[in-house]
């Protein structure tokens, strides 16, 4: 819960709405940034009691609206309002996690190198599995050299549905 507690500090406000990927709860901060977006139903509920967060399914809706015209194959690229805290190269993985093109994966070794440190995977690893937005910034596209699924927010079943489903719909 760690992390969580300093990604939401700035939240006001959380909502949830289903997807055909599972259900999918939403934290905007005060200005109605994308602070947090996340598969961890039960998590994100009892952290907005302990916290106090107000919940209101109809201010995330943009963000619904944006993930249904994903999931109806309409829209590659989300263009949503993010509000990103983390250390600086956290958010330059998150940054370059978001240049990797729908439908398509790559190794922790090859975004290592693509933000200057080829060997940092570990590294970047981590910063990967602290991205406080998933499937906007689409780090289920981070895949090990290997080729085998490695974790991910909402678990390994739902990064495998994501995945197949973006290799389907290109």
């Amino acid at each position: 819960m760690k992390q969580k507690a300093s990604t939401l500090r700035n939240t006001v406000v959380m909502g949830i709405f289903d997807s055909q990927f599972g259900p999918i709860a939403v934290w905007l901060d005060q200005s109605g940034k994308l602070a947090r977006l996340s598969f961890n139903i039960d998590d994100d509920l009892q952290h907005a009691q302990l916290t106090s967060v107000a919940r209101d399914d109809s201010q995330v809706k943009f963000v619904a609206d944006q993930v249904h015209q994903y999931e109806q194959g309409e829209r590659v690229e989300f263009d949503l309002p993010l509000s990103l805290e983390g250390t600086p190269f956290q958010v330059k993985v998150w940054n370059e996690l978001s240049k990797i093109p729908f439908g398509q994966t790559i190794s922790y070794q090859t975004l290592a190198t693509r933000v200057g440190n080829p060997k940092a995977s570990r590294a970047v690893g981590r910063a990967n599995g602290t991205n406080p937005i998933s499937l906007i910034i689409p780090c289920h596209r981070v895949i090990g050299s290997n080729g085998s699924l490695t974790g991910y927010d909402g678990g390994l079943l739902v990064k495998e549905r994501l995945l197949s489903f973006e290799k389907g719909t290109v």
